[in-house]
């Protein structure tokens, strides 16, 4: 017997949530809505329209692979971001709202000014901060750089995506190297770099740790290993009383604190995530 869009939907989100998916009603749309070819608007509005056998099965082998584990951002291939609409695949980390803290401080630091600030974005991933700041700061300029050639490829598209072609570029470099030769110089760094310390990746939520790439997590013995280049090399293409923004793991804002100050940074300040976490390291060069 054929069954509508809502059957298969009602049929999905209780398999979820069975399997104990905490936001089983979110994800069961995302996974209806993307097997359908549709917004999550259109979808609601379709919902007593009939499907076909084919369209059941593509629903319940994406099911299948949520239950048994997988996040759904993979799953749907599709995420959201500050607002701002992104590709995933399994070559970057799924966006998380704590990295909102990032762009949010990189958009106020700029809200009151006038011109064009040129923004490097190290570690770049999914391209999601560059992307976001790119859509929320009109007269930005924005450099994405990662060493994976992968997540380069996804960068573009979301890029594309976005409508970003004339002021967002991809460019690849690997951080714990010095800058390229002609990258110019830049008002604002952001970085959200891999910085979960080695022993602590056994121990993260199976989603994470068979699913994300581990390059894209693992920050060495003390979570700093890629941190610690990225201050010590890039702080050379940041202009005067330029600013550096970094995202960092918990517990790492005293040692973060202490690597910034040392290499020349003043006005060092951490700010906080929704859970009261230190979660971005801001501070500022002055060379003149």
């Amino acid at each position: 017997m054929a069954k509508t869009y809502n059957d298969i939907y009602i049929q999905a989100r209780k398999r979820l949530k069975d399997a104990g998916i905490e936001a089983y009603g979110l994800e069961a749309r995302l996974i209806v809505s993307q097997a359908a070819g549709k917004t999550m608007e259109k979808l609601m509005r379709d919902l007593n329209l009939y499907s076909s056998d084919e369209f059941a099965e593509q629903v319940e082998a994406m099911v299948e692979r949520r239950i048994a584990g997988e996040p759904v951002a993979y799953i749907t291939g599709q995420w959201e971001f500050y607002g701002v609409p992104l590709y995933i695949t399994r070559d970057a980390l799924i966006p998380r709202t704590d990295t909102e803290v990032l762009v949010k401080a990189a958009v106020a630091l700029f809200e009151n000014r006038n011109g064009r600030p040129r923004i490097l974005d190290l570690c770049a991933g999914s391209g999601c901060v560059g992307v976001a700041m790119g859509v929320h700061m009109p007269g930005a300029r924005v450099v994405m750089v990662d060493n994976s050639l992968k997540a380069l490829s996804l960068c573009r598209k979301n890029v594309q995506l976005n409508g970003l072609d004339v002021r967002v570029i991809c460019v690849e470099a690997d951080v714990r190297e010095s800058p390229p030769l002609l990258l110019g110089d830049f008002d604002l760094i952001t970085c959200n770099a891999p910085y979960i310390p080695t022993a602590e990746l056994a121990q993260l939520d199976p989603s994470v740790r068979d699913y994300e790439p581990v390059a894209a997590l693992d920050g060495g013995e003390d979570g700093l290993d890629i941190i610690r280049p990225v201050i010590r090399l890039w702080k050379s293409v940041l202009r005067d009383n330029g600013v550096i923004m970094l995202e960092i793991g918990e517990g790492q804002a005293p040692a973060v604190t202490d690597l910034l100050t040392k290499a020349g940074f003043t006005d060092v300040q951490a700010l906080q995530d929704t859970g009261g976490t230190d979660r971005v390291m801001m501070a500022r060069i002055r060379k003149q």
